[in-house]
């Protein structure tokens, strides 16, 4: 790209290693927001904190790509929200409170997450925000706007409905904040932020973070981003070194009852579990609910309350599985969660590390497990490994075929054919033969000699017609000539 800046490189692999120690206190916070962190537990920054953090507070458009998981959220907000101090004011009228930051995200879900992080960082503030999204009523969002707010986090449909309804007003916007770029592109949403772009100021700070650097992601920030600095703390498509990944061959019939298996070998009480459609999600869900394990499903033909209160339950612990299509591959934060299985092969190879980085997140380690079983997921392997760079090695898993488990799902796949009983017709034995079939023609004696009866039949009449044609039936005529 053309427009790196020369005089703000990015750092060096040693120097972005020493920032590694570097603490929140050093950053000089204002007093609100370091009180915030401090009481949200944080002590050391991450990389692309490190990094991305000093360069923001500078006012510099930034073009940050990171590992899944290595807190992109506060790299963006803490010093967007240190900026926006000075426009902190305790008054109720609407007016002083325009949107001054803007956030877009592709999915419901990681909207409403980074929402809430950005609520806990400004507590201490009076910089107010707020989260639109689809799948909702707009009247409650839409009163909240009118109430007036600092920070406004949004997706980009429900965004574009608020603005065609003048209750988003954003032409006083100085930040605004692509996450998960490469995402929203991936799902059609290039239109939508070039309509909601065209709405705001000239003037502006614009960030955008992606876990990937893919072309049309650079051509994007090449339209939007004036002379970004970039920040790369990860090579592209990593997938994260606390994850321990594995890789075993099981076929489709048993890869509930080798779910079950390593579970309970590995004790773990938590885990994703990611499949490629809605309806396997659903009906994966339900089986393991049948097998005794609190589960929830999470998918886009759920409703968004719906899908909120699944991730909830799985947040706070009532819920041991929380099986889900992609929807819930990119950005969702949830700690301490120690595994995720790949019950199905994700179609595209970027989907497999986005899936992975739901667990070992911000330092801690976690599990990865795939299944691998039908002929296609040999072309499907062959493009992660394309993508991570890594030969994978697939294993063997011994089933304990004897397990209270497998006795379990074998009899919930068998139980269909007990309810419909296979029934065997027998065949009708066949006829005896009839020994006059098998013997050859013989003409009788009374026939030698005669002509054929074909021949007989077919006599001449006076009139020189053949006998097998009928005449014309005489009809009176009414009328002689």
């Amino acid at each position: 790209m053309t427009n790196l800046n020369t005089e703000h490189p990015t750092p060096p692999a040693d120097t972005a290693s020493a920032t590694l120690e570097m603490a929140f206190a050093q950053l000089q916070l204002a007093e609100p927001l370091s009180r915030a962190i401090e009481e949200m537990g944080y002590q050391r920054m991450t990389p692309i904190q490190a990094q991305a953090i000093p360069v923001v507070l500078q006012g510099r458009d930034v073009m940050g790509a990171a590992q899944t998981g290595t807190g992109k959220t506060a790299a963006f907000s803490l010093p967007l929200l240190q900026r926006m101090l000075r426009h902190e004011n305790a008054s109720t009228s609407p007016a002083r409170h325009p949107v001054r930051a803007l956030v877009l995200l592709p999915t419901r879900e990681l909207a409403d997450q980074v929402a809430q992080q950005i609520k806990l960082y400004a507590q201490y503030t009076h910089l107010r925000s707020a989260v639109v999204f689809g799948g909702i009523d707009m009247k409650p969002q839409t009163l909240e706007l009118k109430q007036g707010v600092e920070v406004l986090v949004a997706t980009p449909g429900r965004l574009l409905d608020h603005i065609e309804a003048k209750s988003a007003v954003l032409n006083q916007v100085e930040y605004v904040v692509l996450d998960e770029a490469d995402r929203m592109l991936d799902i059609g949403f290039l239109p939508d932020l070039q309509r909601i772009l065209s709405y705001l100021p000239k003037e502006r700070t614009t960030l955008l973070f992606s876990a990937t650097f893919s072309p049309e992601i650079k051509r994007l920030a090449g339209s939007y981003l004036q002379n970004p600095v970039t920040i790369e703390v990860a090579r592209s498509n990593a997938t994260a070194s606390t994850v321990e990944q594995h890789f075993y061959s099981v076929t489709e019939d048993f890869k509930r009852q080798a779910l079950h298996q390593i579970l309970k070998d590995r004790g773990m009480k938590q885990a994703f579990i990611f499949v490629n459609s809605k309806l396997g999600c659903a009906r994966l869900a339900r089986s393991l609910e049948r097998d005794g394990l609190k589960t929830a499903a999470l998918h886009g033909d759920k409703s968004q309350d719906e899908r909120l209160k699944a991730l909830d339950a799985f947040k706070s612990g009532e819920v041991d599985l929380l099986v889900c299509t992609d929807v819930a591959a990119r950005g969702l934060d949830i700690k301490d969660v120690p595994a995720v299985f790949n019950f199905d092969i994700p179609f595209n190879a970027e989907d497999y590390v986005h899936r992975i980085g739901r667990t070992g997140r911000a330092g801690a380690s976690g599990l990865a497990v795939t299944f691998v079983g039908g002929n296609n997921d040999a072309r499907l392997m062959a493009d992660i490994e394309k993508l991570i760079k890594t030969k994978i090695q697939l294993e063997g898993l011994e089933l304990d075929h004897n397990a209270p488990d497998a006795r379990q799902q074998s009899r919930n796949n068998d139980s269909y054919s007990s309810r419909s009983p296979r029934r065997d017709y027998a065949r009708p034995a066949p006829a005896p033969r009839d020994p006059f079939f098998e013997k050859p023609y013989e003409p009788s004696a009374a026939a030698e000699g005669a002509a054929p009866s074909w021949e007989a039949s077919s006599k001449t009449s006076a009139r020189g017609l053949s006998s097998n044609i009928k005449p014309k039936r005489k009809v009176a005529a009414l009328f002689q000539s």
